[in-house]
């Protein structure tokens, strides 16, 4: 009799508790699908969703990797110019027409100012005060402070400080090689670590050399903070898809280590340079003028600069340097340090690749260097010089059209918009977000036959001009592109000048071909990381 109270009583409890977690199941799914029908009551193609991760699975568990990801989300419906995909909840409009993103990101970009990560500005401050993250009139405002820091007066000014860079780059390989036919080498590693003295010299200015103390802690905390595979994705996509629970959680991007030593870094560099009146041409001493309201805009003079170079636009007022405070410097010297260490580095480790495979572009490319370097007659390379190399420019033109560093942008809705197209409407709502697929426009056979070739010819100033607009955007579309392309292109052109002097790209017995991306992350590396030889030129 007891056992079968006992018995009745646990069959109770079970019950309560099985009904307790089906209701919970009910109203998770509930809520997890609130807004799967958004699309469809707009008369809007969309893909169809999973509950709570809508149509992230591939990379929710790594499935794919995230240019392959993007590149099929672009591809899902070929023919339409717009239509909807879910980021977990989160309804989001894919825009495919180059036309239409032109509309959005540049006519009207006032309804599509801000980038989608609504961070809290006092949760992680180095990261929700950088240039990428700020918002409204605070983005404006700092924009229109920056951009004279980025123009190609300043990149010529500074330009000795990469050149030098790179001598000591091509120095130590030389060294490395002495009498073998090639040497093996880890682009990734030999790319970061000229980008990380690249950055030290140019941003902070201070000596680091990264090849002979390989541990040295500026390396490593560039190394560590611009990685962002494995849990990190996780806790960017989860700063990213729900910034409320990331805040009561605690979650940060840069540990209080990364953050202290960096802001260390560059307040001991302002105060030490403006007491004993130290100039030098690099961005502390322009953050410093800007601080001081001395860096004012200037008319640009007309460089050749390169095809993929993005145009600046006056967006805001400079902002008052009592309105400057400490995490203000410093977020945008960190995203310029992570900017220039991670995704710099890519652009060159994938031109790299690319001569290796393409020994004709190779060759081509090598014939443009020594053309250059005898008009030198053994001067280190100049900033002219440098802009008067064509072929290069094509090369990594094309090198940023197929494997771009930043696989796709985004922007959020700040005020209703109504998207009108072919006789047709579709409303945008505040708070909703646009994705644009940079990797799926550089590979979309109808503005770049044949993408799968790797062909600088493109580029040509034949054929240049035949390029439709905004279907090529390595550095991002409107005003809030990459402000840092100047910087980019210099030091990608400069390292591959200088190495191209004395080696070759060839390829090795641990040379992926063809290269496939690793799964994963939002990085864009290969499964089996780069490695080329690096052979000594004898003639």
């Amino acid at each position: 009799m007891l056992v079968e109270i006992v018995s009745c009583l646990m069959n109770l409890v079970l019950s309560k508790w099985s009904l307790v977690a089906g209701i919970l199941v009910y109203f998770g799914y509930k809520w997890s699908t609130a807004t799967f029908d958004i699309f469809e009551k707009r008369g809007l193609k969309f893909i169809p969703p999973i509950p709570l991760i809508g149509n992230s699975k591939n990379m929710v568990f790594q499935l794919e990797s995230f240019s392959n990801f993007i590149k099929n989300l672009y591809n899902y419906f070929p023919q339409e110019k717009i239509f909807g995909l879910f980021e977990f909840r989160q309804p989001t409009f894919m825009l495919r027409d180059p036309e239409l993103i032109k509309q959005l990101c540049v006519k009207d970009f006032d309804h599509f100012l801000d980038h989608r990560l609504m961070l809290h500005e006092d949760q992680d401050p180095l990261f929700t005060k950088n240039l990428v993250s700020l918002k409204g009139q605070k983005w404006r405002d700092m924009r229109s402070t920056l951009s004279p820091a980025f123009t190609g007066s300043k990149m010529r000014a500074m330009f000795h400080l990469i050149s030098e860079c790179c001598a000591d780059t091509v120095s130590y390989l030389e060294k490395e090689v002495k009498d073998e036919k090639a040497l093996l080498t880890d682009t990734r590693d030999l790319f970061t670590r000229f980008t990380n003295d690249a950055i030290a010299t140019c941003a902070f200015g201070i000596k680091v050399d990264s090849f002979r103390d390989k541990n040295n802690v500026f390396y490593l905390s560039g190394k560590t903070a611009s990685d962002f595979s494995g849990f990190r994705s996780l806790i960017f996509l989860c700063l990213q898809q729900f910034p409320n629970l990331s805040k009561f959680l605690g979650l940060s991007l840069f540990t209080k280590e990364f953050s202290t030593f960096f802001s260390n870094l560059v307040w001991d560099t302002i105060r030490y340079r403006e007491r004993e009146n130290v100039i030098r041409p690099d961005m502390i001493n322009l953050l410093i003028q800007a601080r001081k309201g001395k860096l004012k805009h200037e008319q640009e003079e007309c460089d050749q600069e390169g095809y993929s170079t993005a145009k600046e636009i006056t967006v805001g007022q400079v902002i008052d340097q009592s309105k400057l405070d400490e995490d203000d410097l410093t977020a945008q010297c960190v995203v310029f340090f992570l900017a220039g260490f991670d995704t710099s580095s890519t652009l060159m480790c994938f031109t790299a690749h690319e001569l290796a495979v393409n020994p004709e572009v190779q060759k081509k490319l090598l014939q443009e260097v020594d053309a250059t370097y005898e008009k030198l007659e053994g001067r280190p390379l100049t900033y002219e010089a440098l802009q008067n190399m064509p072929y290069l420019d094509m090369v990594i033109s094309e090198s940023l059209r197929y494997w771009p560093p930043a696989v796709v942008t985004d922007k959020r809705c700040v005020k209703p918009y109504t998207v009108r197209m072919d006789g047709q409407s579709h409303d945008v709502k505040v708070g909703e977000g646009i994705m644009i697929p940079i990797i799926g426009l550089h590979h979309d056979s109808q503005y770049f036959p044949n993408p799968d070739i790797f062909d600088p010819e493109r580029f040509n100033e034949e054929n240049k001009h035949n390029i439709v607009p905004f279907t090529y955007l390595p550095f991002g579309v409107g005003p809030r592109n990459c402000i840092g392309s100047r910087f980019a292109l210099m030091e990608t052109k400069a390292i591959i000048y200088y190495i191209l002097t004395k080696f070759t790209f060839e390829v090795s017995e641990k040379t992926q071909i063809p290269l496939k991306l690793k799964n994963g992350g939002f990085s864009v590396k290969p499964e089996k990381g780069f490695w080329l030889d690096l052979k000594p030129r004898n003639d």
